[in-house]
């Protein structure tokens, strides 16, 4: 994909959606940290579904320790993987509380020091909570990296670098949503919907003869 494509891409993005977000439930910066945490290899539906009962009893670290690992997972066991998943967020708590005075730390590096907090989800709260140009790339931004040729690489981490130095800054902050929205609902992983895709001229995928 050429630079003038880019840049045509993320217009058409921007005209559909000007003000993306993510679709996870959140009323703080502590919940969103939380709420992404549960998400890895769940949907955002899932987690969504389990933290509306959650946050309203529990949407802080010290309610979410005064819990206690049963009483987390009560709330959480819907959610795949949920037992690992309640020990990793109750060790983030206590290192909040401990820590931190209850807050979530604004830098890469804190956060990534948190249990089951890896670049993935910092890059989200980095994103999200506090505004910064960050790329977090699951399996929606590591498809459409490498399937329309936005940025190719071998890793997420790779992609993540192509991302951040091909597409242009006023772009930069919302990138990530539009291509998580796009990757979930329109360049799906099996069958891509390019009948429906408003920035197929763009892209360098070649198949793009999919109908309805």
């Amino acid at each position: 994909m050429k630079p003038q494509q880019i840049e045509s891409f993320f217009a058409t993005l921007q005209a559909a959606n000007p003000m993306p977000n993510t679709e996870l439930e959140y009323t703080s910066v502590f919940e969103l940290l939380a709420a992404v945490l549960l998400s890895a290899q769940a949907t955002d539906v899932g987690v969504n579904k389990a933290t509306r009962k959650l946050f309203p009893l529990a949407g802080t670290p010290q309610k979410i320790l005064d819990l206690g690992l049963e009483g987390l997972e009560r709330y959480i066991q819907t959610i795949g993987l949920y037992h690992s998943k309640a020990k990793h967020l109750l060790q983030t708590c206590r290192i909040l509380v401990e820590q931190h005075g209850g807050h979530v730390p604004r830098t890469r590096e804190a956060l990534e020091a948190l249990p089951g907090v890896g670049r993935k989800t910092a890059n989200v709260v980095l994103n999200v909570a506090f505004g910064e140009p960050t790329m977090a790339v699951d399996t929606h931004l590591f498809r459409l990296g490498n399937r329309t040729g936005l940025a190719p690489g071998k890793t997420p981490y790779e992609v993540e670098m192509k991302l951040l130095k091909r597409i242009p800054a006023k772009y930069l902050v919302d990138a990530h949503h539009w291509l998580i929205l796009h990757g979930r609902y329109v360049c799906q992983a099996r069958k891509p919907l390019c009948y429906q895709c408003g920035v197929s001229a763009f892209c360098d995928f070649k198949d793009k003869t999919a109908a309805p």
